[in-house]
């Protein structure tokens, strides 16, 4: 049922989404809609006043000629009877036959009758059955003595029924008997008279509908083509093609739309080359200065080592300061470095060399260069990797440098507790996220953190030396192998940061073994941050034992 309700549903969606795209298509369809109404109900008006200035002129003529017929042949009926008693049925018939006879002027008659009596015996027809006249009209004739006529649809026998006009009257004997006598009317002219104009109307309106229609589509055309053109341009533009412009014609309300949309072009791509100059000049500058520093930081990396290894000559206020000294320097280096790395991101500069690497490698030297700081930090380092390999086509120094980030971001902000590195991989994506337990994220701060120099509490000193830098680049690095780099926290529960990389080197990433919102946040975390529809958890059971790393005993791993 599913299947079926979707195959019957696609047609519809198509439909709809036509209809919501193309506003050409609405005024057709509203246009032609209006004019099916519009020329309906003139169709109709006219087509009754035809019928009824047809139907009623004739008429007219019918109760004339019903009316004479139905005198006549009374005054034929007290005639016969006056002069031969006794034979009233033979008279009767006779008076029939008389006015079937005056309604055949040729080939078709003007008219039938139709005689009817109390008894089978004492009615005539002239060719039409009994049952043509309608028991309406005879429940009128037989009440009143005055002419009465409908329409009705005349039967015969032995030919097709066609349509008429019936108008009858009474006809009494001198003895008292009552007789009914109609007059049949065919209107076979009058009604191949109505079905010509019938025709003619249907023909005439189905053209006009298809005239307004053409007119319709042609106004909308000239409306939409210049609207579809600019959609387009606009499009070029956006893509970077910033001297797409629109053709001007004529002077008109398009002309000047065109006009319009030009100027706005050329300054937008008059701004933009400002800004891609200003950018490009930031840039140089950045990068300029980086290496310009290079040559005195040297010079002062020199002196600051000399001083620092004849540290333990000086007194201990000189002393203090050599090594504050060197502190800073290293610092001050890392900062260039990252300023040099940003500058490459900047300008389009950065190169991927991806080659086939066990992520697990990767995180493993990564636990183990910074599980000192952990200690240090009073808590542990605890990986939870899989079993089986987790190869993808990476950067192993960009993937490095990611990770690294993350994990003395989150030794930092862990408060002294555990920080937990799990790693995940599928068919399409490996993962890895650093969960801590320390201060976590306020509401809306797991985008601002990967902004450069932003930091959470601008009181809170760097105990690690970092230069504000490092999660701008881990993001680069992550958007530069075509994955992702995502955050989570919430207030006293902690942060996750999350790496998912394609397994292979330029595929589309659509989902991420682990979710970002980790497994032990409160429901109210899950609740407020929400785990995506394009994410599945991916649940990695731990295993009863732990195997400690032998050259880090800080370090405790599972899986």
């Amino acid at each position: 049922m599913p299947r079926l309700v979707q195959a019957v549903m696609r047609p519809w969606r198509l439909v709809r989404s036509t209809w919501r795209r193309s506003i050409q298509l609405r005024v057709i369809t509203a246009t032609l809609a209006l004019s099916v109404v519009v020329v309906s109900l003139l169709g109709i008006t006219l087509a009754r006043q035809i019928t009824d200035g047809l139907l009623q002129a004739q008429a007219k003529a019918a109760v004339a000629d019903a009316a004479a017929g139905i005198d006549t042949a009374q005054g034929q009926l007290d005639a016969a009877v006056e002069q031969e008693p006794g034979t009233l049925s033979q008279v009767l018939r006779q008076v029939a036959e008389d006015a079937a006879a005056r309604g055949t002027t040729g080939t078709d008659p003007l008219y039938e009758v139709v005689l009817l009596g109390s008894v089978r015996s004492s009615s005539f027809s002239s060719g039409p059955t009994y049952t043509s006249v309608p028991d309406d009209l005879r429940d009128q004739v037989v009440t009143e003595p005055r002419v009465f006529r409908t329409y009705t649809l005349i039967e015969y026998p032995d030919r097709q029924n066609v349509p008429g006009l019936v108008v009858g009257g009474q006809v009494i004997d001198p003895t008292g008997g009552e007789y009914e006598l109609y007059y049949l009317f065919p209107l076979t002219e009058q009604q191949q008279t109505i079905d010509v104009v019938l025709t003619a109307l249907a023909t005439a309106g189905v053209l006009l509908v298809l005239l307004l229609g053409a007119l319709a589509w042609l106004v909308a055309r000239q409306v939409v083509t210049p609207v579809r053109l600019a959609a387009r341009i606009a499009e070029r533009f956006s893509a970077g093609r910033l001297s797409e412009r629109m053709a001007v014609r004529g002077r008109d309300d398009l002309a000047r739309l065109a006009l319009s949309f030009n100027q706005m072009a050329a300054s937008l791509q008059h701004q933009i080359g400002q800004l891609e100059e200003l950018s490009r000049m930031q840039q140089q500058f950045v990068s300029d200065v980086s290496h310009e520093l290079r040559t005195p930081l040297t010079t002062v990396r020199m002196a600051a080592d000399v001083l620092y290894e004849s540290r333990d000559d000086f007194d201990p206020v000189v002393q203090r300061s050599v090594e504050l000294l060197q502190a800073q320097l290293d610092r001050f280096e890392a900062l260039l470095t990252d300023l040099l790395e940003i500058s490459r991101f900047d300008a389009g500069a950065a190169v991927l060399n991806a080659e086939r690497h066990d992520v697990r490698d990767i995180v493993y030297k990564v636990i183990d260069s910074a599980a000192p700081l952990a200690a240090d930090k009073g808590g542990q380092l605890i990986a939870d990797v899989p079993v089986e390999p987790c190869v993808a086509e990476v950067d192993a120094r960009r993937v490095e440098r990611v990770v690294r980030n993350l994990v003395v971001n989150a030794i930092e902000h862990g408060e002294g507790r555990d920080v937990r590195v799990r790693i995940a991989v599928d068919e399409h994506a490996v993962a890895v996220a650093v969960r801590d337990y320390g201060v976590g994220l306020k509401p809306g701060e797991s985008s601002l953190v990967f902004h450069r120099f932003w930091r959470a509490d601008p009181a809170r000193a760097r105990t690690t030396g970092g230069t504000g830098l490092g999660l701008s680049i881990s993001l680069e690095d992550a958007r530069l192998h075509g994955g992702w780099l995502q955050a989570w926290g919430d207030p006293g529960e902690g942060s996750q940061f999350r790496l998912t990389l394609p397994r292979s080197a330029g595929d589309e990433l659509r989902s991420s073994p682990l979710a970002l919102v980790p497994d032990d946040a409160g429901d109210a975390a899950t609740q407020a941050n929400g785990v995506g529809g394009a994410y599945r958890r991916l649940d990695t059971p731990e295993q009863p034992g732990t195997a400690e790393h032998p050259s880090s005993p800080e370090v405790t791993r599972h899986g």
